[in-house]
């Protein structure tokens, strides 16, 4: 009985907050402001037997993991460095305070002027991901217990078995969370910039074009597209992570 609530729950709570937004389209009235669930729904599904459509999922989920997958490598080893140099923490430190505290907006714009359309995105999606993860990185690698490296050192362990052994182990938790919250800033970046840019297939264009000609349903629809392919990655990266945490303990 308890399994059987537990599996329904998420379809019951799905099925109160679709009669929510029932309820505010038919008090809202209009369409084009806010369309109801079936109109939406209808919308989605004549996107989805187009072929632009899913070449649009597909250059946008392509764009979001290079860049998730570079941001997590180049923001790991910025972390480690900053970590372990002094100077080069002092150094960097305000480079990431620069890119943390400037719109997003603002970068695409500047981006724009450098890099092609289709390139904008990638290059902005990467720009969130990196403080992340070097935030992170760093923050777990300055917690790792004196104890384990003072036992490191007395039992002579090589520089590859220490970070195998303790600093891995000691900032995987931090990655994993890192990894999930880069992830959410990959797909909201990279949507923005394609919303600006206009890459020929992006789902950014779709939305934008959506709004241009005031077809609400559709908007909604690629909304809803880009939140359900960003969840569904999100749980294959836990899943992937979990299991290489049992397959490595």
């Amino acid at each position: 009985m308890k399994a059987l609530t537990r599996a329904l729950r998420p379809l019951l709570i799905a099925c109160a907050w679709l009669l929510i937004w029932q309820l505010a389209a038919l008090a809202v009235g209009k369409e084009v402001k806010l369309p109801p669930p079936q109109r939406v729904w209808q919308a989605l599904l004549s996107l989805a037997g187009q072929g632009a459509f899913w070449l649009s999922l597909g250059a946008t989920l392509g764009r979001v993991l290079a860049a998730f997958l570079l941001g997590m490598l180049l923001g790991g080893l910025l972390g480690a460095l900053c970590a372990f140099v002094p100077f080069a923490d002092a150094f960097l430190s305000p480079l990431r305070a620069v890119v943390k505290a400037t719109p997003i907006s603002s970068f695409i714009v500047l981006v724009l002027l450098w890099l092609s359309n289709s390139m904008v995105p990638l290059f902005i999606a990467l720009l969130m991901v990196v403080p992340v993860a070097w935030a992170n990185v760093q923050q777990a690698l300055g917690a790792v217990s004196p104890r384990l490296l003072e036992m490191a050192y007395v039992f002579r362990l090589s520089r590859r078995d220490k970070i195998r052994h303790i600093y891995l182990p000691s900032i995987r938790p931090q990655c994993v969370a890192a990894g999930t919250t880069a992830l959410g800033f990959a797909w909201k970046s990279a949507a923005a910039a394609e919303v600006l840019a206009r890459p020929e297939f992006s789902i950014g264009r779709g939305i934008m074009e959506s709004k241009i000609y005031l077809e609400t349903p559709e908007l909604f629809a690629w909304t809803v597209a880009i939140i359900l392919l960003s969840m569904a990655i999100e749980r294959l990266m836990l899943r992937l992570l979990r299991f290489g945490e049992v397959a490595h303990p």
